[in-house]
């Protein structure tokens, strides 16, 4: 029988994705055991409207011409029709129920290794899911990264955040090599944090 395809899924509200996002997943795809990596982009949580938040599709759209050329990543806009808010722990078991030959694993900054406990369904995730941590600096780790399903990966960090990427784009100041071309140009194409 064939082995389950391993999917890593790296959630976020990619605002916009960048060359940070970019280099985690495409280490987590090439380093390890994973065959691919879906970025899971995070409808708006209706509780919490920010106004500096692109719509859902649009920001799915640059994550879709970021990732274009590489065909270990993938794209999923499996959050925009579940309930919501969503929880982890319920896109999890959506996606294990659609795609039963695949075994999927989460993927996480070490940030959120501190704060894993106060998750929803924490333990479940650990147990039936298990976690890929990439190693934030000034992050202090828990016992958990000792867990049998809990696996520390070394990834180069570049300290890019996408509040600082729409901060350029209000000031009118360059982005380049802070994101893709592809990625640049739809955001200049269509006005995006203007």
């Amino acid at each position: 029988m064939d082995k389950p395809q391993k999917i890593g899924l790296f959630f976020g509200s990619f605002n916009p994705i960048h060359m940070g996002h970019l280099i985690i997943a495409n280490i987590m795809a090439e380093n390890t055991d994973l065959n691919k990596v879906w970025f899971v982009v995070s409808p708006q949580n209706p509780l919490k409207p920010s106004k500096g938040l692109l719509h859902e599709f649009d920001r799915y759209d640059m994550v879709k011409v970021a990732i274009a050329d590489n065909f270990k990543l993938e794209v999923s806009d499996v959050e925009f029709n579940l309930p919501k808010p969503s929880y982890t722990i319920h896109t999890l078991a959506y996606l294990n129920e659609k795609h039963p030959a695949k075994q999927f694993k989460l993927i996480v900054g070490g940030d959120n290794l501190e704060n894993f406990t106060k998750w929803k369904n924490h333990e479940e995730i650990l147990n039936q899911y298990g976690l890929y941590v990439y190693r934030r600096p000034g992050v202090t780790y828990t016992d958990l990264e000792r867990h049998p399903n809990v696996k520390m990966i070394d990834a180069p960090l570049l300290d890019i955040s996408a509040t600082y990427i729409r901060n350029c784009l209000k000031n009118n100041k360059s982005i380049r090599y802070l994101v893709p071309e592809a990625v640049e140009q739809l955001i200049r194409l269509k006005n995006f944090y203007q």
